[in-house]
């Protein structure tokens, strides 16, 4: 076990006292005397319930040096180092939620204030908000046969994360106890004898209590997906933040099961069809109040139905192009291209590389009271009043094509396609844009100029892209720096970027930082993406490249002198301001041919 500053003789029990606090924090030199007596007539006079590191956070100290305020984050590590006990900050995604319960029950967790946070082979490390208190180790030492090791957390963190996960564990218990045992149909069927075979209701109060807390808890995790994957001998669940995938639960595969038919029952799909792919979307709450739309999308896999959730943002289609990752020089050029009263402008990508994003905030800057908005789309990723919305139906031969050439009956002024997949719609998308619209639409490409080539392999002809296309905007996201714990990163400097740039240079002051890690981040060092954008405007001069034998690379060449900025170029920028690191844009980012 952690050793831990001893109490006092006969205190094997002993709890943390704020008068002791109080001074142990003036002979550490924290606070002044003046402090301690002005805090002391405050308190003597009534008892309080909250915890003594509470009360005193809330008491408004400050440091005798330097005058910054002592909060309870930064009281609970002077406390950690002064009894020689790990600091820690519970992340709610490192936690085996599941095996909780398994060390201790819920009353004793909190009759305690305590609460395990990491189950090993041979230990488990419990937070504590009461490290005087070790009275309780050789019982949980002898009940988990595990070395105890403590750890000491923000007590309020620990109430709230008790609740919480005990809370989750009785609703999964309660779920698995109502419902059958051995796993839902899958590829490689299992025979065991002497199992129930009643089936997990949909409705069962403690799936409805799973599937609730999913919700809020990836809500509360900034996560843009959920995905429940069924395995073989467990369901998983995992969240995907700031484009990387955490493993967030592990549930038995009966009650996976249960979860994914009542999210169906809830997106208003077919709950009986488990053989084919269905799409379905949501749109509840945050805990802010706030509008969310979820899309819904299931697989046949071979140990049961796969479901994946997307989350959007409700702040998407608000966000100016700042907010997006947008230089100034970017921001301007777009600002002007889309003002265009009619042609094709392109947005191009890998899937998740923020295109929606990109074009309902553009779309939602232009959709006046002037002016009708239509868009075709497959599926529509999110509602908006301000457009007039069309789905695809494929089952009905409903395709992008037909959804254009319904819309060019609607007298829309601005139109978006979903995607243009073949040449069918690239050519009701060049009719419609040499019938006076502006149509905006998304292609799979590298860069900005292989759109061209892309459309050139549909078998468009050069001289229709030539007279619709007006500009194509290439873009990625790359992760950002943890504000909270970045450092600055000397091996980076303004020559070592202009080395690996070649033939670029950046000019101006270079600020680069490097990820470190904290809680904020879950020790990845980033936080948040912001987007990378390459935007190439169709000019006369460029378009004089546009022929049956397009050379790109002399097309390249004209673009930048045009004001082209190449991704690469883009991301070193945001690496220069410290935003980013040159490793995440180089992940993410092509190799310029020019």
């Amino acid at each position: 076990m952690a050793s831990v500053a001893k109490p006092k003789a006969g205190e094997g029990g002993a709890k943390l006292e704020w008068r002791a606090l109080l001074h142990w924090l003036a002979e550490d030199g924290l606070i002044d005397a003046a402090q301690v007596r002005h805090t002391e007539s405050r308190f003597a006079a009534g008892q309080s319930a909250l915890h003594p590191l509470v009360r005193l956070a809330n008491a408004g100290l400050v440091r005798a040096s330097g005058n910054r305020p002592l909060d309870l984050e930064s009281l609970t590590e002077w406390l950690a180092g002064r009894l020689k006990l790990p600091y820690t900050r519970i992340d709610p995604l490192k936690v085996d939620v599941g095996r909780v319960a398994d060390v201790m029950s819920a009353s004793y967790a909190e009759a305690r204030r305590c609460l395990p946070i990491q189950v090993g082979l041979t230990d488990v490390t419990i937070a504590t908000a009461e490290p005087l208190d070790t009275s309780w180790v050789p019982q949980i030492e002898s009940h988990t046969r595990k070395r105890v090791k403590l750890v000491l957390a923000n007590p309020l963190e620990i109430t709230r994360f008790t609740t919480e996960f005990f809370t989750l564990a009785r609703s999964v218990r309660a779920a698995t106890k109502s419902g059958e045992i051995n796993q839902p149909a899958s590829f490689e069927q299992l025979v065991e004898l002497g199992r129930s075979n009643r089936q997990l209701d949909a409705n069962d109060q403690g799936v409805v209590q799973v599937v609730d807390w999913l919700w809020q808890y990836a809500f509360d995790q900034r996560a843009s997906d959920i995905h429940l994957e069924p395995r073989r001998e467990m369901g998983v669940i995992r969240f995907r933040i700031d484009g990387v995938l955490h493993t967030v639960y592990q549930l038995p595969p009966s009650v996976m099961s249960a979860m994914t038919s009542r999210i169906k029952l809830l997106g208003r799909m077919d709950v009986v069809e488990k053989r084919r792919p269905l799409d379905g979307r949501i749109k509840t709450r945050n805990p802010a109040g706030e509008e969310v739309e979820m899309r819904l999308s299931t697989l046949p896999t071979a140990f049961g139905e796969k479901m994946v959730m997307r989350i959007f943002d409700p702040d998407t289609a608000v966000k100016d192009l700042s907010q997006l990752g947008f230089s100034g020089h970017d921001a301007e050029r777009w600002n002007r291209l889309t003002a265009r009263p009619h042609g094709i402008i392109l947005v191009t990508g890998p899937t998740g590389s923020g295109k929606t994003s990109t074009l309902y905030s553009t779309l939602k800057r232009l959709a006046t009271d002037e002016v009708n908005v239509c868009t075709v789309e497959d599926p529509i990723e999110m509602i908006e009043p301000a457009f007039n919305q069309t789905q695809v139906q494929a089952a009905i031969d409903f395709n992008f094509a037909e959804g254009l050439r319904a819309l060019m009956r609607q007298d829309p002024d601005i139109i978006m396609v979903g995607e243009i997949r073949d040449l069918e719609t690239a050519e009701m998308a060049i009719q419609a844009s040499l019938t006076g619209h502006l149509v905006f639409s998304t292609l799979h490409t590298n860069d900005s100029a292989s759109a061209i080539t892309r459309m050139v392999d549909l078998g468009v002809p050069n001289y229709l892209i030539d007279a619709t296309v007006i500009g194509v905007l290439a873009q990625r996201l790359v992760r950002t720096l943890c504000p909270a714990c970045k450092e600055p990163d000397p091996d980076v400097t303004r020559e070592s970027l202009n080395e690996m740039l070649k033939p670029w240079r950046l000019n101006g002051g270079v600020k680069p930082y490097r990820p470190v890690g904290c809680l904020d981040c879950r020790n990845t060092g980033y936080r948040g993406r912001a987007g990378l954008y390459e935007l190439l405007m169709l000019t006369d001069s460029v378009r004089k490249h546009l022929h049956p034998d397009t050379d790109m690379t002399a097309l390249r060449r004209q673009a930048v002198q045009e004001g082209l900025r190449p991704l690469r170029l883009a991301g070193a920028m945001k690496v220069a301001e410290g935003l980013t690191t040159m490793d995440e844009v180089l992940r993410s980012t092509p190799t310029w041919e020019a």
